[in-house]
């Protein structure tokens, strides 16, 4: 019984092609959250497929009815093994994006497995099945080598409503937060830095939409009677976002631009470089923020975008002077942002720039969560990740884009780490979508030591973590 054994009988687990049996089988789910016709689909995921999978490990699960009016269902399941004993909550969502069969290149299928040398093509085989797959595969062989423990307590909280952005999953853990209290979360989603490198994350950006809007008068008129003396709202549109962020991309509200990086975030990104997978886009070194690198740019600095405009009819234009216009926008985030008042900058910025017409609606949010780099946990996630893989993972203090992680960092304030088993050109949301053997069978492997070393290394990190906590507090009492 030894850590070597546990990475072998994962190993073991994707060579012998159960693996691949079990991924066959929940990516025939056709969990499409966006579809409405397939709610079934995601209740029968949870009870034909997930239910039974973790019954076998030894957890005691519970399907959750949404708080939200017709939103999707939850699973919760613990697996108990001792009150001294370290608890690692871990997620995952069963549900995937529309399959857009019709879109798929020929002899592939969103709903069928479909293997072409490292690439395994489905729906859900990189966002979120196969993810969640490998953790529990891992899971298994650790608690076979153990001879049928672990050394710790598990908890799973398991959604099927990710990808029409998680409805209920913050109300279901408030309300549960006793249920679902931990020492650790630890799952996987998003994608590696690269194929190659394993990679850890930490949180990920924040994200606000927001619409702005001019609607000047009623109805069009003539451009060649008018033109010149009615003001062109796209025109006036279209100053005002000029406003906002300047030629280079750099944002020019003050009040949405993020605290100087930490010298903690800006040591982890040093050696990480963007881009470079196959199907990424060419970098434009000098957009955006300038003196930072474009992985700064990306990770630890605010980002502000317009994700669409209209103005008049741009399938079949007519020549007359529009109305109004409006544009779709958004602003990720990064810790430290005012988000709270975001609305009140932008309104405040239009009056000071002279654009009083533009109407700002404020749209959906989520928080921006970082756990510090130099966590007690962090460097353990680390080491066990070098000791198996024998590579130097690279750590992202957050992701550039946004999962759920602020309900468990912020709801149920567990410290959280994120270890994706897919990489940047996996098509994910996309026709084609594909994860690569090589990713899940070093998955498999890394997350069998993960787990192992917890049992090993957890007590003791928790009580660093508890007297660093009670030492800071103390010297806060005693502050003047």
């Amino acid at each position: 019984m030894n850590r070597a054994a546990a990475v072998q009988q994962a190993t073991d687990h994707f060579d012998s092609g159960a693996f691949l049996a079990d991924l066959r089988r929940r990516v025939a789910f056709t969990t499409e959250s966006q579809n409405p016709d397939n709610a079934p689909a995601l209740h029968a995921y949870l009870r034909a497929e997930m239910m039974p999978t973790l019954a076998a490990l030894g957890f005691t699960s519970e399907v959750v009815d949404n708080p939200v009016a017709g939103g999707p269902p939850f699973l919760i399941a613990h697996r108990h093994e001792g009150d001294d004993l370290p608890t690692v909550l871990t997620y995952g969502h069963g549900d995937v994006v529309r399959g857009y069969a019709d879109q798929w290149r020929k002899g592939l299928a969103p709903w069928e497995v479909c293997i072409e040398g490292d690439r395994w093509y489905g729906r859900g085989t990189a966002d979120n099945k196969g993810q969640h797959s490998v953790n529990f595969a891992a899971l298994a062989a650790v608690l076979a080598t153990r001879g049928g423990t672990l050394g710790f307590n598990v908890k799973v909280i398991f959604e099927t409503g990710e990808e029409v952005s998680s409805p209920g999953l913050d109300a279901v853990c408030a309300a549960r937060r006793d249920l679902l209290a931990a020492d650790l979360f630890l799952a996987s989603d998003g994608p590696r830095v690269s194929a190659e490198r394993p990679t850890v994350f930490l949180g990920s950006r924040g994200g606000i939409s927001f619409e702005l809007s001019i609607d000047l008068r009623d109805g069009g008129h003539h451009s060649g009677n008018w033109g010149g003396a009615l003001r062109n709202p796209a025109i006036v549109l279209s100053h005002a976002i000029a406003s906002m962020v300047d030629r280079h991309g750099a944002i020019a509200v003050s009040g949405l631009r993020p605290p100087a990086i930490p010298a903690s975030v800006r040591h982890a990104l040093e050696d990480i470089v963007l881009g470079g997978d196959e199907n990424a886009p060419e970098v434009d070194p000098n957009w955006g923020e300038p003196g930072l690198t474009t992985t700064e740019r990306v990770i630890a600095w605010n980002t502000l975008e317009v994700l669409a405009m209209t103005s008049g009819n741009p399938e079949a234009p007519v020549n007359a002077i529009p109305p109004r216009a409006k544009a779709a926008c958004q602003l990720r985030f990064v810790v430290g942002t005012d988000w709270e008042h975001a609305g009140e900058h932008l309104r405040n910025h239009f009056a000071a720039h002279g654009f009083p017409e533009v109407q700002v609606t404020m749209g959906s949010t989520s928080r921006a969560t970082r756990l510090d780099p130099d966590d007690a946990w962090v460097h353990w996630a680390l080491d066990s990740m070098r000791q198996t893989t024998g590579k130097k993972p690279a750590l992202l203090p957050n992701l550039g884009g946004t999962v759920p992680n602020d309900v468990f960092a912020t709801t149920l304030g567990l410290p959280t780490l994120w270890v994706p088993h897919s990489y940047p050109a996996c098509a994910q949301h996309a026709p084609n979508e594909h994860l690569l053997g090589s990713v899940a069978r070093e998955g498999l492997q890394t997350m069998a030591g993960l787990w192992w070393d917890l049992a090993e290394a957890g007590p003791a990190i928790i009580a660093t973590r508890a007297a660093t906590r009670h030492t800071a507090s103390s010297v806060t009492r005693s502050a003047p």
